[in-house]
Formats: C-alpha cells, sequence, structure tokens
C-alpha cells in the first residue's frame, strides 16, 4: 500500500512553527479542516539582546539588536513536544512540520550550519551573532547602497521602492564587512534565519523564495552585481558568490525529510516532510484566506507587515520589494511594513504611565492596556487634540529610514496618559493609510483590509484602522495566524494538498468584514491624517531634525562606552 493511500485511511496532522521577535510558537492542526487542536510557547531564554552581549557582558552600542541561536533549537525542543501533547495526537500521525521566521533575521555560520557564535572563541564577538531583523545598525550601509544604486541606475533599486531597508541582509552582511573584517572572513554562510531553523530540522540547506527575493534582493534570478558590491567597498564583491548564493526552494515545496537528530528533538517521526522555509507575515496570508489580488494582509505585532498579491508588477515608492511568487506562485507578491507598532504601545504603557493608572488598573480587573484602552475608547474622535509619529523604532515604509524618531504634538497640561495612548494608536493607523495610498497612487488596487496577530483582540485599533483607512476590516479567525500558514504549507510540503491557494480554502480561517468604517469618524480622522501627512512629509523627508539629534545620541553613547571600557 502507498505512503498516499495509508495516509487517507487515518487522520492526518501538521506542525507550524512561528519564530517570533520574542518567543516561538507551535501549533498542530488538522489537514482535513484546519482545526488547531494543541499549541505551546515558549520564550527565548536570551530574548532580545540589544544592551550586553551574553557570557562577556560586553555593552552594545545603540540600534543593536541580536539573538541566540540556540534559543530557535530551545523551540523545537520544548514547543512542538508540548503542543503535539496538547492536541493529544498520535506523533505517528503528524506528516509534516514548517517553520516561519521574522526577517530579515541572519545567522552568520560555517559550511555545515554552525553558528559562528557557537565556534570556539567567538562568543565574545558581537557579530557572530545573530542579527534579529530590527538591528538598525546598519543604516549607514543602506544609505550607501541606496545611493550608489541610484546613481548607477540599478534595475533592481524599483523593485525595492527606490530604498533598501537596514533591516536586510546585504546592508547587514556590509556591516560586518566594514565593522569587523575578522568575522566577516571566517563567516562561510550568512544565511536567513528562516532557511537556517529548516536547515537544522532536515540536514538540507535551501533558500526559501520569499526571504530570498524580499530580503536578499534576488530579482529575476540574479543578485546585485559583484561590480556593484565592489564599488561599495573593495573586497565585498564577492560577498553572493562566497556567502550568499544557493539553490533557492519555492514556498510549499518539501526542503527534505526530517532528520533523527530532530526527530528526537520534536518527538516527530524520523523522514517526515519539512516544507521550505518562510516569512512570518507572508505565510500568514494563506491563514487568512487572503491570497486573492486587492486582499491586504497586516500582521500586526510588534511591528506590522502588510502584505498582498497582484496580477499587475509596479514601482510602489518606499515599498519593502514585489517579487514574483512571493506569497503565492502565479502571482506578484508585495511588501510593506512599519517598524515599531505593539512596540510602541508597550514603550508608551512601560515608561509613560503614572503608578496610579496601574492601581485604578487592577482596581478594574483590568491590564494596564486594556484600562488605556477603555478610557481612551470613552473619547470623540479629535478630542485629546494630538498627533503623534509612529517612528519610535523608525520608518519602513514608505520613508525607509530607521533613524527617524517619534513625535506627539499638540501636548499641554490638560494632557492625559489615555489621550497620548490613543494618539499612539491612531498614528499606527495613519501611517497604514500612507501605505496604503501609496500602492493606489502606483495602481495596485487595495479593497479589503485583513488583520492577523495579537493586536486584531483590541476592538478599539481595529474600529481606528476601519475608519482611518476606509477599509472593511476583516479579521483571521487564529490567534496563531503565522503558525498556521506554516501548517498549511507543511500539508502542501507532505502532499495533503496540491498547492498553497487551495490548502488556504481548506485549512485558512477568516472572519469577513468585522470592522465597517463609520463616516462620521473617518471625516474626523480625514482632517487628523491631513496633519499627519504634514509631518510626515516634513520630518521625514525635508528636515533632518531627527538625523541630527540621533548623531548626537549616538556619540554620548560612544563617550560613555569609552569610559566604561576605560574603569
Amino acid at each position: 500500500m502507498s505512503e498516499h493511500r495509508y495516509e487517507e485511511q487515518r487522520p492526518s496532522y501538521v506542525v507550524g512553527v512561528d519564530y517570533g521577535t520574542l518567543s516561538g510558537r507551535a501549533v498542530v492542526v488538522r489537514v482535513a479542516d484546519g482545526a488547531e487542536l494543541g499549541s505551546a510557547v515558549h520564550p527565548y531564554p536570551h530574548g532580545v539582546v540589544d544592551e550586553r552581549l551574553p557570557g562577556s557582558g560586553r555593552r552594545l552600542p545603540p540600534d543593536w539588536a541580536l539573538q541566540v541561536p540556540d534559543d530557535y533549537r530551545d523551540v523545537l525542543r520544548v514547543a512542538v513536544p508540548a503542543a503535539v501533547a496538547a492536541a493529544g495526537v498520535d506523533p505517528a500521525h503528524v506528516v509534516g512540520i514548517a517553520t516561519d521566521f521574522t526577517a530579515s533575521t541572519v545567522v552568520p555560520c560555517l559550511d555545515d550550519g554552525t553558528p559562528l557564535s557557537e565556534v570556539d572563541g567567538w562568543a565574545a564577538r558581537p557579530h557572530a551573532y545573530v542579527k534579529l531583523w530590527k538591528h538598525h545598525a546598519a543604516q549607514p550601509q543602506a544609505d550607501r547602497i541606496n545611493a550608489l544604486a541610484a546613481e548607477r541606475g540599478e534595475s533592481w533599486l524599483p523593485r525595492y521602492g527606490g530604498l533598501i531597508s537596514s533591516e536586510w541582509q546585504f546592508a547587514k552582511g556590509l556591516e560586518v564587512f566594514e565593522a569587523d573584517r575578522e568575522a566577516y572572513d571566517a563567516t562561510q554562510r550568512f544565511v536567513e534565519a528562516s532557511d537556517w531553523i529548516v536547515w537544522q530540522l532536515c540536514g538540507t540547506y535551501v533558500r526559501n523564495a520569499c526571504a530570498a527575493g524580499y530580503k536578499g534582493m534576488l530579482q529575476d534570478g540574479g543578485h546585485p552585481s559583484p561590480e556593484f558590491l565592489e564599488a561599495l567597498a573593495p573586497g565585498f564583491g564577492s560577498f553572493v558568490a562566497d556567502k550568499v548564493e544557493h539553490p533557492v526552494g519555492a514556498l510549499g515545496d518539501r526542503a527534505g525529510g526530517l532528520t533523527a537528530e530532530a526527530a528526537a528533538w520534536t518527538g516527530l517521526r524520523e523522514g517526515i516532510a519539512v516544507a521550505v522555509g518562510n516569512v512570518d507575515a507572508h505565510v500568514t496570508a494563506p491563514a487568512a484566506q487572503a491570497v486573492d489580488p486587492g486582499q491586504m494582509v497586516a500582521i500586526m505585532g510588534t511591528s506590522t507587515c502588510h502584505v498582498m498579491s497582484a496580477e499587475v508588477l509596479r514601482e510602489v515608492p518606499g515599498m519593502c520589494g514585489v517579487v514574483d511568487g512571493g506569497i503565492v506562485a502565479g502571482l506578484w507578491g508585495y511588501e510593506a511594513g512599519q517598524s515599531g507598532v505593539g512596540d510602541v504601545f508597550g514603550w508608551f504603557v512601560d515608561n509613560a504611565v503614572p503608578a496610579s493608572y496601574a492601581e485604578a488598573a487592577a482596581a478594574a480587573g483590568e491590564g494596564l492596556h486594556e484600562h488605556l484602552t477603555r478610557l481612551a475608547a470613552q473619547q470623540e474622535v479629535g478630542e485629546h487634540g494630538l498627533v503623534a509619529l509612529d517612528w519610535l523604532s523608525g520608518n519602513r515604509s514608505v520613508l525607509v529610514d530607521h533613524q527617524l524618531t517619534g513625535l506627539v504634538m499638540g501636548l499641554t497640561l490638560a494632557t492625559r496618559p489615555e489621550d497620548v495612548y490613543r494618539a499612539l494608536l491612531e498614528a499606527t493607523a495613519f501611517g497604514t493609510r500612507v501605505i496604503v495610498e501609496t500602492f493606489r497612487e502606483a495602481g495596485v488596487g487595495v479593497d479589503e483590509f485583513v488583520v492577523a496577530g495579537g493586536l486584531a483582540k483590541n476592538p478599539l485599533l481595529m474600529q481606528v484602522y476601519a475608519d482611518v483607512t476606509r477599509l472593511p476590516l476583516s479579521v483571521a479567525d487564529s490567534e496563531q495566524g503565522p503558525a498556521l500558514g506554516s501548517a498549511i504549507h507543511a500539508a502542501v510540503a507532505a502532499g495533503l494538498h496540491p498547492d498553497v491557494p487551495t490548502a488556504a480554502k481548506s485549512m485558512g480561517k477568516v472572519r469577513r468584514g468585522v470592522f465597517q468604517p463609520d463616516e462620521a469618524a473617518s471625516a474626523v480622522y480625514d482632517e487628523l491624517y491631513a496633519e499627519y501627512r504634514a509631518l510626515h512629509d516634513r520630518l521625514g523627508r525635508d528636515d533632518r531634525a531627527m538625523r541630527r539629534l540621533g548623531a548626537i545620541r549616538r556619540a554620548a553613547a560612544e563617550r560613555r562606552a569609552a569610559r566604561e571600557e576605560e574603569r
């Protein structure tokens, strides 16, 4: 009896593993209908390394964000078995596993996949560690890449909206090359974490088309030329050939079979299908049944990534990229994003709310976010008299500048915490409207806004987005959208569905049109948005004040670090 016939006669399950900024989560999904039967979350023991290096205690400069690669393996060792146990299914009935990752999160490693930070003698070297997506210290390198590409008229630059980000693979690679040549030379592969974790699972290194196209600047089968890279920095011309270039797998393809070692970690059967890797945002579109043209999916968490498919190829200013088959085969996949969303709300709650509010929230049996949301929801639109810029972690789209910073305008002695909190919620919605308008102006239609991620639980925030964008807002009906999306790809890799769109129809979940725009609120938001847009263009394009303040801050941090070293 064939394996396929055998699978038809018993329940089949797949595992999706979503690697986020602070934790990894696994979900067990029934292939027949997408039912999520069990899940587990494992926080990374080292979290985000942005102050001091593990072990050595070496202080990191501003704008750094690193991670420890063994934290990712721990998710396989802990979260996957726990999810299978929670689901109550026989591990022998799990037929495939797939993963998604933040991006561009890159792992410097050896030819066998060993991370450089795990090699003897390298644990105290910052550039040997994983560079998380929100590592923004490569902004000077990104600026030079953009300037040179524009000067030379490089054909790939418009595919990225005219600007590439400091978050991406090439900017980070150039940063290592220039800041620590020994670490660069010792790095044999500069690997996207989305591919590195698949390598750990099946023993085969396959680059995924999503990360390679959006974050690795692979367009029409080629990367930026050696001549271009050499013009950036003498000696950097071989970066692609030496450290990046490798076979690319299509999304939903089988990368290999689960190794014996990975089977021992996960408790799953050796040899089951391991899908080609994917990026957390893009893998979520099938989970929300949003793979048709005109459906923009916003994966809202610490940051927001906007993805959508279209039948047309257009050059959209400030987009993060357009890739043929970047989300599903046969359509152009577009990406944009905001570097700070949930992080912005979290910063405010952690740093700018008086103790009296925490006491009131506790007395009401509410969390502080919930308490501020309830108070903010009682206001009329515009009642707080504020407008904010949501750039506390820089701007990903459409300005593509991570040296931009936040702003709240309109503060008075009467301003209350809930006023600022609501203004920050609205600022992120205004940032999304800039993205939507930019796509439309470039000829890419946006007809529906679909939200996935934990922030979809905030009804005030969702209504604000519907009112600000004037779009019907649908909500992915899964608390683990990326993990469910990965599970859908695992089912395709295991041969139980012919392609991702077909699998999405059976396994994806969405609640359509849950929030509708309110015309009265939208009219006031149009006025506030005009003020936001004026600040956006002035401080984001014309005025360099934010960059000058950042330079002063970095210089002070360097002086402080130098004094500490002297001690």
